[in-house]
């Protein structure tokens, strides 16, 4: 098995670990951070398209933050370059992950419109037009059911590709292990992935009521905690190997 079993309590020690990381240079991890979102907002500007090619190149991306923390946890420097590592490293692989990212989100609201029908329809289009006094209970409950459908078929899919870029570009697992063994991995740690979970989106509340300021720290630690936690489950067990 090469990955190994965490305590409960490490779900804390991994955003602990990714702050510490990130106060070592904020700014830089605040500029990278910015710039990606730069990406994504420019590419759903794209027509039809926008959304499926971010969902594609996701995993290149996150995989170049990847080689960014494992530099600075080095002590080494990191620049804006890093973010563009995985369209140079491992490229064809990480496109792997990618399209098995997009299919799966295609996938998952396929089913969500198929069980929300007209009713999650009229639902989303009430929400785009800042109107949600026209949401009956019936379109409420209906679009509920859909969107629970849809998280509960999304978070197999979170675990596969959530150690993939690492795996796939710091250790060059091929993309298929890569997915299976970020997914046993999350489902070995079920336990520290609860307690990172509802720490995080408390930190995410907390970071919402400070806005701008408040985003610009915690967009950083939420994917440096990524690293973090796949050099706790992952690195040590590598290493031995």
């Amino acid at each position: 098995m090469p990955f190994r079993r965490v305590p409960f309590g490490h779900g804390w020690r991994w955003i602990a670990q990714a702050f510490s990381l990130f106060r070592r240079n904020p700014l830089i991890w605040i500029v990278l951070n910015l710039a990606l979102l730069l990406i994504v907002l420019g590419a759903d500007m794209l027509p039809v398209i926008g959304m499926y090619l971010m969902y594609l190149l996701t995993p290149l991306f996150l995989a170049g933050m990847m080689t960014a923390c494992r530099d600075a946890d080095a002590g080494q420097e990191i620049e804006i370059a890093h973010l563009f590592a995985g369209f140079r490293q491992n490229a064809s692989q990480l496109v792997t992950v990618g399209g098995v990212y997009l299919v799966g989100n295609v996938a998952i609201a396929g089913v969500a419109m198929y069980v929300g029908g007209t009713e999650l329809r009229e639902a989303l289009q009430a929400a785009a037009e800042g109107a949600p006094e026209r949401i009956g209970s019936q379109v409420a409950n209906k679009a509920a059911a859909a969107v629970l459908v849809a998280a509960a078929l999304f978070v197999p899919l979170a675990m596969a590709v959530w150690f993939a870029p690492a795996l796939v570009i710091l250790d060059r697992v091929p993309a298929p292990r890569a997915l299976l063994l970020s997914m046993r991995a999350c489902l070995a740690n079920l336990l520290p992935f609860l307690l990172y979970g509802v720490l995080m989106s408390a930190l995410l509340l907390a970071a919402l009521l400070l806005l701008f300021v408040g985003l610009a720290v915690w967009m950083p630690i939420a994917v440096i905690s990524a690293y973090t936690s796949y050099r706790d489950v992952f690195a040590p067990a590598l290493t031995q190997a």
